[in-house]
Parts: C-alpha cells; sequence; structure tokens
C-alpha cells in the first residue's frame, strides 16, 4: 500500500493541474478552441499518464502496480470517449455556444472527479468488507456490455426530458441545463466505469490515479474528437468486449475468492494482469482501426 506522503504528493501535483485547467477554462471562456489546441493538450495529457506509469515503480512497492494502472487507465480513457458521444448530442442539443462549452465541459469534468471520488470510496468500503461483491459488480459489467453491443450510435441517445422542459419552463439558462445534464450522465458513466476499475485492480491508489488521468484532458479531446466521432463506429461494440471480459474475470476471482475449486473439486483459470492489459489493448487497437478503414472522413460508411 502506498504510503500517506505519496497519497498527498499525487493528489497535491493533479489537483494543481487540474485547477491550473479550470483556470485556463475561465481565462479563455469566450474562444472557441481550435484543433491545433486541442492536439497539443490532448498530447500533453497523455503523455503525462504514460510517464506517470512509467515512473511508478519507483514509489510504488507493488510489482504489478504499472501494469494495473495502464490497464485501468487505457480502459477508463476508453469509456471517457465513448461518454464525449454523449456530451457533443447534449451541447449540440441544447444550441451551447461553442465559446462557452469550455466552461461547461470543465465543470461537468470536475462533477464527474467528484461522482468517482465518491463511489472509488464507497466501492473500496464495500469490497473490504463483502468481497463476495465481485460477483455482483462482475454480472452488472457483463449485464452493461450486453446493453452496449445492442446500442445503436446512429439512434438518439440523450433526449430532453420532462426535468430539462420544466428546468426551461422556470427560466433556467441553457448554461444552468447544459451543467445539470452532463452531470446527470457523468453519474451513469461512473455506474460503469468503477466497476470495471475494480475489476483489474483493488488499490485505491491506482483506482483513483487512473480515473483522474482519464479525466485530464476531457474538454481537449471533446474538440478535439468532435470531427471524429463519426468515424469511430465499432467503439461501443469494442467497449463492450472489455466491460464483458472484466465482468467475467470478476466472477472468476469471485469464484476463487470462495474457495469454489476446493468445494466443487473445479479448477478455475487465474487471469492474469499481463493478460488483462493485452487484452485491452489488442481489443483498442482493433477497434480504432477498423472504424477508420470503414468509414471515409465525413463518417459515410465505405461500401
Amino acid at each position: 500500500m502506498e504510503s500517506t506522503h505519496i497519497w498527498l504528493v499525487t493528489l497535491g501535483a493533479l489537483s494543481a493541474v487540474i485547477i491550473f485547467d479550470l483556470i485556463l477554462a475561465i481565462l479563455r471562456r469566450n474562444t472557441e478552441t481550435t484543433t491545433t489546441e486541442a492536439t497539443i493538450w490532448t498530447i500533453v495529457y497523455v503523455s503525462s499518464a504514460i510517464m506517470f506509469g512509467f515512473l511508478m515503480p519507483n514509489w510504488t512497492p507493488d510489482p504489478d502496480a504499472q501494469k494495473e494502472f495502464f490497464a485501468g487507465w487505457m480502459t477508463e480513457y476508453a469509456l471517457s470517449v465513448d461518454n464525449i458521444f454523449v456530451f457533443v448530442i447534449i451541447l449540440n442539443r441544447l444550441k451551447v455556444d461553442k465559446n462557452r462549452q469550455q466552461l461547461v465541459l470543465l465543470l461537468g469534468i470536475l462533477i464527474a472527479l467528484v461522482l468517482r471520488g465518491g463511489f472509488i470510496a464507497a466501492g473500496s468500503a464495500i469490497i473490504g468488507r463483502f468481497s463476495s461483491v465481485f460477483f455482483l459488480f462482475g454480472a452488472f459489467l457483463i449485464y452493461t456490455a450486453y446493453r452496449l453491443l445492442l446500442e445503436d450510435k446512429g439512434e438518439e441517445e440523450w433526449k430532453e426530458d420532462r426535468v430539462v422542459t420544466w428546468m426551461r419552463r422556470r427560466g433556467a439558462s441553457t448554461f444552468l441545463i447544459a451543467l445539470i445534464s452532463l452531470g446527470f450522465t457523468d453519474l451513469v458513466f461512473a455506474l460503469d466505469s468503477i466497476p470495471a476499475i475494480f475489476g483489474i485492480t483493488r488499490d485505491p491508489y491506482i483506482v483513483v490515479c487512473a480515473n483522474i488521468f482519464a479525466l485530464m484532458g476531457l474538454r481537449q479531446l471533446y474538440f478535439l474528437l468532435q470531427s471524429l466521432l463519426n468515424r469511430l463506429i465499432f467503439l461501443s461494440k469494442g467497449l463492450s468486449f472489455i466491460l464483458a471480459f472484466i465482468g467475467v474475470k470478476m466472477v472468476i476471482e469471485a469464484f476463487n475468492g470462495i474457495g469454489v475449486h476446493e468445494i466443487l473439486n473445479v479448477g478455475l483459470p487465474h487471469i492474469t494482469i499481463e493478460f488483462s492489459l493485452g487484452v485491452i489493448v489488442m481489443t483498442l487497437a482493433i477497434t480504432a482501426v477498423a472504424s477508420l478503414t470503414a468509414t471515409r472522413r465525413d463518417g459515410s460508411a465505405i461500401i
């Protein structure tokens, strides 16, 4: 387990980056983010996560921590990209001015950090007391994977519900409505992402860091991927496979945890973190290549 000093230094450094991003978004709240700017910042944030992962063995005693971080970060990052799909739809449907999207996106991401922090704390407490909860988490991820597999990205994923209509009638601003809508979306995605990361590692330090790095730079990634999202047609299918894989892994670990091999004389395989990392990397690579190969630049299918 990481020491209190490591926790404080890590959270202090990451908090400083988030505060800097918040100040930058406020200062540039009336300026539209260019593709070049979004690309540069996305590279900076992704490089920071990779560097953090490579340097992790210097302060973490667990030999598997580095691999668990990369597996968790890539899974959470992929889920965050899927989250962007819904962000684009919400902001476009609500007709949020592009110059105002900077601030609403960052505030929405801060809400996501708070929500995920709460879920991580709750998840750690539950797992610490009831290891059999992995059966529930695993089943939930498998169900989520099934739901995601059937989901059609071409269909409407978000509609103005009665709450939005009620808020409009009460004179709520478009900015406030968009912020609340993004917050609710963050809550829904947190229900998927937190069980997924706990299926990879039980170390709260890695869970927290993987989630923060996955959400850092999401604002810039939004502007970068706006023109590319309609080409990532197989993203949900790739995520579905990853979530199903992690769900099955959690169920197997739960069975091994209760000693099913001793009770029923049935040997279940142990899925190593190296194998899990390989599956996640390969799935994301195949998903990206297949999506870009099957579509033109305008997002239309190649016949």
